[in-house]
């Protein structure tokens, strides 16, 4: 099927499988708890508590090998123009593993090698040094990742460096992280694709200004502008990491925009990270739809914001390590399937991506669950768990899996009452997502997971997962209106200037 061809979810359907109570639905299929959950490497899923039965689930397969989602996935690894609008491959699989015959995909693979082993050299010197804090400088995809992967994983005990995350461009923030440091024993990376984006390079020029003598050696980059950092900040060439045009901000963090995710953990286990991706990629790319971790996912989004009209979508994380878990795949999902054009140009004609949100259990369960539980809209949730703990409080581990097994089974179920303030309706979808422990490994799975989904999501819609121009609008008026706040101009819109009149004081 071409591009543009416009399949659609099964949504013949609904009138025979809404009706029917969750509960009910599991009860009709007793294989169903079993049948409808996958296990790949560390991670298993289950889907048996999502709103379809099995002709549904059929349906929706169907619809994704009629949108080509097979012959796309292998686009997608041998390097072929997928983010069509910029006119680029969309190769992150390759920074992490070698699964195609593509010449493109190897050369790929063999830069990602090169900057790998110059990551490990980095690391390495910084360790045989006296620096003790690394203050990595970036936003959006240069930021989410990282920051979540170092804070995960990282351990309860500090590893060789502290690691701290600068993205906004508030001072504030600057101000509260370089006020316990000391820039003696400070290192600072400056990650930016383009090295042009406004927040990064004001508050590089900061951490600069702040390091002050020690920046002439302590001062790194990562960019796909090798010049740029250069030139703006006089950081030497053995100093600056490359990024390529054909990985997208937001699918990074395997790339050398890893590097604090190595300085946290150390390059053993961020390449253990870079392993469990891997992993997942062989998978999707080797296993049948119906069999197919990723596929299932991606159906299941799809069912529940095409055919049930669901506008939003939690993601709730059962470990606290876990709690950036959300503000990642916020910008994973939101920033990729966000269009509402076409691949070819035309309206998307359903609903793409809902909205994405979420936090971390059990301090969930004492805010929004009220809403989920009783609330006038359903939300359907990704429940995350962790099989094996770490931490020694055997007790509270225990506590924890309870919370997760009993919101799940009342999302599901829900409980009668003859007083309606204390009637659950029930009927609310989850997945639940196990890891078998949460180490590098499990999550790089985890995260591959989620990018196969997306851009399998985005298949279906016909939709170009690897643009971001709904980013660049904001950027553009903000560098318009930067004069105008100082004095020099006045700005078109008139409400803009009364705002502007109220900030100037």
């Amino acid at each position: 099927m071409s591009e543009d061809a416009r399949p659609s979810p099964p949504r013949a359907e609904v009138g025979r499988v809404l009706p029917s109570p969750l509960a009910e639905l599991v009860a009709a299929d007793p294989a169903r708890a079993q049948d409808f959950a996958l296990r790949v490497g560390p991670l298993y899923a289950n889907f048996a508590r999502q709103r379809y039965d099995r002709a549904a689930l059929e349906g929706l397969f169907a619809a994704a090998e009629s949108a080509g989602a097979v012959a796309r996935l292998q686009a997608l690894f041998d390097g072929e123009i997928v983010n069509v609008t910029e006119g680029r491959p969309a190769l992150h699989t390759a920074l992490r593993g070698d699964y195609s015959s593509s010449s493109v995909a190897h050369q790929a693979h063999a830069q990602a090698l090169q900057a790998r082993a110059r990551m490990r050299e980095i690391v390495a010197a910084l360790e045989a040094s006296d620096v003790t804090d690394i203050v990595s400088v970036g936003i959006g995809g240069s930021d989410l990742g990282p920051r979540l992967a170092a804070d995960a994983l990282s351990g309860a005990a500090p590893g060789r460096f502290r690691v701290h995350f600068l993205s906004n461009v508030d001072g504030h923030a600057a101000l509260r992280i370089l006020a316990g440091l000391d820039p003696a024993r400070t290192a600072a990376l400056l990650i930016s694709k383009t090295f042009g984006t406004q927040e990064t390079l004001l508050n590089g020029a900061v951490v600069r200004d702040w390091l002050g003598a020690h920046a002439a050696d302590r001062l790194y980059a990562i960019s796909a502008n090798l010049e740029r950092p250069a030139a703006a900040f006089g950081i030497p060439p053995e100093r600056i990491l490359p990024m390529w045009d054909w990985v997208g901000g937001r699918y990074s963090l395997w790339s050398a925009v890893g590097l604090p995710i190595a300085l946290a953990i150390g390059m053993d286990r961020f390449e253990e990270f870079l392993a469990g991706a891997a992993e997942i990629d062989a998978h999707v790319l080797r296993t049948p739809l119906r069999q197919n971790l990723a596929a299932w996912h991606a159906a299941t989004a799809v069912w529940n914001r095409n055919v049930l009209g669901y506008a939003t979508q939690a993601v709730l994380a059962y470990d606290d390590r876990l709690k950036l878990l959300s503000n990642y795949l916020q910008q994973l999902v939101m920033e990729s399937l966000g269009k509402s054009a076409r691949l070819d140009g035309s309206a998307v004609e359903a609903d793409t991506v809902p909205v994405w949100w979420g936090g971390v259990g059990t301090d969930t369960q004492h805010s929004f669950f009220q809403a989920l539980h009783q609330g006038t809209s359903i939300v359907p949730g990704d429940f995350i768990g962790v099989v094996r703990r770490d931490a020694p409080y055997a007790d509270n581990h225990r506590a924890l899996h309870a919370n997760l097994l009993a919101q799940t089974e009342a999302f599901a179920n829900g409980q009668a009452s003859d007083d309606p303030h204390r009637a659950y309706a029930g009927g609310r979808p989850s997945t639940t997502i196990l890891l078998d422990a949460l180490t590098p490994r499990s999550l790089g799975a985890l995260l591959a997971l989620y990018e196969h989904s997306v851009y399998l999501q985005s298949v279906y819609w016909g939709i170009n997962a690897f643009d971001q121009f709904g980013v660049e609008l904001g950027k553009q008026v903000a560098s318009k209106l930067l004069p105008a706040l100082a004095g020099e101009v006045e700005a078109d819109d008139p409400v803009t200037r009364e705002l502007i009149a109220q900030l100037r004081g």
